[in-house]
């Protein structure tokens, strides 16, 4: 089980590569998801196949090279699920501490200064948890376009050698 949670966290930082590396390129003008899997990821954009492959490649090449950083992403679901945690409880805490006409005010400040640190820890969680910049074992064995329309996507199958 440690190992599929360590394959899926390599694919999830992978899959954040692969996006920089897209909107490096591309501009912030794209509308793009991931999915990290045991066997690679998802990257739901509709982009030219030929394109994705070169920004896949060059995250991995890049992650190899040391560049770490490019496995946090502000985009990322973890960021949203973090901040929806904070916020309900947050809320609930100050629900019941307070008369009725305080609720109000005071689930929002409680709300606000949730979204606030919900900020760095979803990027620590993020680095420490959701994903591993250690790409030293982890290539890139396909990538199959798929999908239609506003729904293409492209499956990057993913191994990690022997030495894992």
């Amino acid at each position: 089980m440690a190992d599929l949670i360590g394959t899926v966290r390599r694919n999830h930082a992978l899959e954040h590569a692969t996006l920089s590396v897209m909107l490096r390129r591309l501009g912030r003008d794209i509308r793009a998801m991931g999915r990290a899997t045991g066997d690679g990821y998802f990257l739901y954009a509709d982009v030219p196949t030929e394109f994705f492959r070169e920004c896949a490649h060059e995250a991995l090449q890049r992650m190899k090279a040391g560049e770490g950083h490019l496995a946090v992403s502000p985009f990322c679901g973890t960021n949203i699920a973090v901040a929806g945690a904070l916020t309900a409880a947050a809320s609930l805490f100050v629900a019941g501490r307070s008369t009725r006409s305080d609720r109000l005010p005071n689930a929002m400040l409680a709300s606000m200064l949730a979204v606030v640190a919900a900020q760095p820890l979803g990027r620590m969680l993020q680095k420490h948890v959701t994903t591993s910049p250690d790409m030293t074992d982890l290539e890139i064995v396909d990538i199959t376009p798929g999908g239609r329309g506003g729904a293409r996507y492209h499956k990057v199958t993913t191994r990690r050698s022997a030495a894992a």
